[in-house]
């Protein structure tokens, strides 16, 4: 079951981002919609993700540069 779930993301994912060569090439209006919002889901994904490397990982990021003496 969890393995069909992957599938279907999976090709939701591959469709997304056909969709988005397509319209940068000028495709017809409903390629555009789904490119629009492959490109939004995308940018939330990706706002999302910073956030949660920013809070696991955001302490020692500074001190790592000071380790090479």
């Amino acid at each position: 079951m969890g393995v069909l779930v992957l599938a279907g993301i999976l090709l939701l994912v591959v469709v997304g981002c056909v969709c988005v060569v397509w319209a940068s090439r000028g495709g017809p209006r409903w390629v555009r919609v789904v490119s629009a919002v492959t490109l939004g889901v995308a940018g939330v994904v990706k706002t999302l993700v910073r956030g949660m490397g920013s809070s696991k990982f955001g302490s020692g990021s500074s001190s790592s540069s000071d380790s090479g003496d």
